[in-house]
This record gives C-alpha cells, sequence and structure tokens, in this order.
C-alpha cells in the first residue's frame, strides 16, 4: 500500500479556507447521525436524505451538498487527509475566497459528471467529498507538479520514499485507483475522475489566462518550454542552421551591439520584442533554463539578434550545460563575434574547441579555437587540456 503522507513545500500563508473546509465536513459529519439501538448503532438522520445526491433523481443543490456528507469514519477520514494534504498549497496559490469557490465548483462539476452516465442506471445515493477533493488534487498536480512527496509504503515491510507530485498524482492516484481498480465496489469512480478532469483542466486555464500568476515551475509553464524546444526541432527540420552567420568573426563593442539591438526599425517581426523582454526577465529571475529555450526561440526568428554580453554567456554555458552542444556552440560563436574583445575570451574558445573536438565533430573548426586560446590561457588546468586536446587532434 502506498500512501502520501508529506509535501516538500509548505503554504507561505495559514490556509484558512481549508481549514474552515474541513472543520464544516467534520460538524456535519457529527450531525448526521443519530443512536438507533433498535438499528444496532447508528443511522443517519431523516434530514441526510435531503442532502445527498441521487442521479436523476434529486434537485440541484444536492450537487453541491453531497460533498459534505460522508458514510463513515474512515470515508471522511481519508477525505479530509488529502484535503489537508494537497489543499493547503492551493488555498495558499488561489486565495481564501477563489478555493472556496474552486472548491463547490468542483463538488458540483464531479457530481455532475457521475450523475451523467448513471442517471439511466438503477440510481443509487451518493454522497462524500472524494470529488471535490479530487479537484484539488488535481489542481495540485498543475500547480506544484515538482514538489516531492514523501510515501509511506508497506508490503513486507515499511519504508518511505520520495515521488514527484505529477507522477504520483497522474499514475497512482488517478490512473491506478480509479481506471485500474474500477470494481463492483460502491465507489463513485466516475464523480472522482469528473473531479480530477475539472481540476487539471480549469487551473491550466487559470494559468493560461494569466488569472492565476504562473511560476517557473507548474505545469503550464513544462507545456510551454515542451512548445518551444518542439518548434525549435521543427525549425531545424526545415533547413534552420544553428550555425549560419557565425562563419566571419567580427569583433565589435558592447557600444555598438545595444546601438544595433535598439534602433528603431531593425527588428524585423514583431515577436522579437516579447521574446527578448522576456529572456531579460527569465534571467533577472535566474531561470537560465527558459532562457536558454527563448534564446533559441529567437534565433529560429532572427538570427541577427544579439542579447547583452552577459546574458548571452549566461545562455551559452546554460546550454552547454544541458548537453545541448550545437545550440551551445553556436551561442557561444555569436559571443565572440560581437565580444571577441572580451577580457576572458580565450576561456570561449577552449570551450568551443572541446565542443567541436568532442560532441560535434568539426576537428578543424575545433583546432582553430583552441590554438586561438593556447596562446592566452593562463590557468594551468585549462591549458593542459587545451594543449592535450591540440595535440589529441593534430596527432
Amino acid at each position: 500500500m502506498l500512501l502520501p503522507f508529506r509535501t516538500s513545500i509548505q503554504p507561505r500563508r495559514t490556509p484558512y479556507a481549508t481549514y474552515a473546509l474541513i472543520t464544516i465536513n467534520i460538524v456535519v459529519f457529527m450531525l448526521q447521525f443519530t443512536v438507533n439501538p433498535a438499528a444496532g448503532g447508528l443511522v443517519y438522520r431523516p434530514w441526510v436524505n435531503y442532502f445527498v445526491l441521487v442521479p436523476g433523481v434529486s434537485p440541484w443543490w444536492t450537487l453541491v451538498t453531497y460533498a459534505f456528507l460522508h458514510h463513515d469514519l474512515w470515508h471522511i477520514g481519508f477525505n479530509m487527509f488529502f484535503l489537508y494534504l494537497f489543499g493547503r498549497n492551493v488555498n495558499d496559490k488561489l486565495g481564501g475566497i477563489a478555493y472556496v469557490v474552486f472548491y463547490l465548483l468542483g463538488a458540483a462539476a464531479s457530481g455532475g459528471w457521475h450523475a451523467l452516465l448513471h442517471a439511466t442506471v438503477t440510481p443509487a445515493p451518493t454522497l462524500g467529498a472524494s470529488g471535490a477533493v479530487a479537484a484539488v488534487t488535481g489542481a495540485y498536480l498543475v500547480l506544484f507538479p515538482q514538489t516531492l512527496l514523501t510515501i509511506i509504503y508497506w508490503f513486507f515491510f515499511i519504508g518511505t520514499i520520495e515521488v514527484p507530485a505529477m507522477y504520483f498524482i497522474a499514475l497512482k492516484m488517478i490512473f491506478l485507483d480509479n481506471v485500474l481498480a474500477r470494481g463492483g465496489r460502491s465507489i463513485a469512480y466516475d464523480a472522482h475522475l469528473g473531479g480530477y478532469a475539472y481540476g487539471i483542466l480549469l487551473t491550466l486555464l487559470l494559468l493560461a489566462t494569466r488569472i492565476v500568476s504562473t511560476s517557473n515551475f507548474d505545469l503550464w509553464a513544462m507545456i510551454k518550454r515542451w512548445n518551444r524546444r518542439r518548434h525549435y526541432r521543427d525549425a531545424v527540420a526545415s533547413g534552420y542552421d544553428p550555425f549560419a552567420g557565425t562563419a566571419q568573426r567580427r569583433p565589435v563593442t558592447a557600444r555598438e551591439v545595444r546601438q544595433n539591438k535598439t534602433a528603431p526599425g531593425t527588428q524585423k517581426d514583431p515577436r522579437v520584442a516579447e521574446v527578448r523582454g522576456q529572456i531579460s526577465r527569465w534571467l533577472a529571475q535566474r531561470n537560465l533554463a527558459d532562457a536558454a529555450d527563448l534564446y533559441i526561440e529567437l534565433m529560429a526568428i532572427d538570427p541577427e539578434q544579439v542579447l547583452p554580453r552577459q546574458h548571452l554567456l549566461d545562455i551559452a554555458n546554460q546550454l552547454a550545460g544541458n548537453q545541448r552542444q550545437a545550440e551551445a556552440a553556436r551561442a557561444y560563436e555569436q559571443f565572440l563575434t560581437h565580444y571577441g574583445n572580451y577580457e576572458y575570451a580565450e576561456q570561449v574558445e577552449l570551450m568551443l574547441g572541446i565542443l567541436y573536438a568532442r560532441y560535434l565533430n568539426q576537428p578543424q573548426e575545433a583546432v582553430k579555437h583552441l590554438r586561438n586560446a593556447v596562446d592566452r590561457l593562463s590557468d594551468p588546468g585549462q591549458l593542459e587540456m587545451c594543449r592535450a586536446e591540440l595535440s589529441r587532434l593534430e596527432a
């Protein structure tokens, strides 16, 4: 058995709305039972029948009220535990009022989906917060997919592991528990799936429309990064050459570059200004991964665009660190073309030589850059590396 019991992030503010929803559920649970000795213990009070959801039979308001009723202690216990586990961070991200509205609409969406699919079969009363909690869990998957969940497991022995939230929620909680595990038990699987779908899709929409602020780590940002890489692959497949325009290297000053890139009327595509601005914002936040992706997009739009010196160097280093050797070499070449008077240009030459020699199978280019570097390097380790690589290539 697998059970998550801790997340790797904590809310910045006290999630009062989550605590309020948990309290309301507990109070309603305590009020919905009465002791009946003739029935052998606890039974539902008569008013409960007016608030459970019966597909095709009960009135519209039961699409929400059913989510505040529970069958037994295990039922409410697990629901409230998962609401506490995932709801606090979603509450923090959305804000109290928006979070409560999101939760209630999640209850209605999951209940409505269940009622739609089961209206033509023998109606059975449905109750429980599982669908609403599934909506919150789906929102957590979108907002915090890369956070780690500490999972306790017990089979023949007990232990803990850490798993990214996206994989555990998508594979275990959605697919295994509600798709593969469907059976004859009286569990509203379709209500759960409706809640997950509502939570995931609505949260993506809120991020895409910027109603909710996006971050570097949410699912929407991951989708945009994937899409940028797809566009780049398509551009390469259609003939875009990442090394185009780097054959002639002409050192110019940083002042000349700044004048060229800001001169009115020099931008050929209206997307250039937007992409350049976003690159600057990502770099200011030290989000080098997204900045590097956007740099590749910028080169596909207009290969003549040049970033400020440190920005371009940071992006080239990021691309090299991510094993994107062709793009890194193109960025280093552009750096040397426009900032050849950089005081540590020999280190850039060494890096280019290593990339061409070891990864891109261009020995002539490698030798050219390594020769440029060997007479100027002062660091003993770098100098030894440069000479060894030259000896290997010229042997």
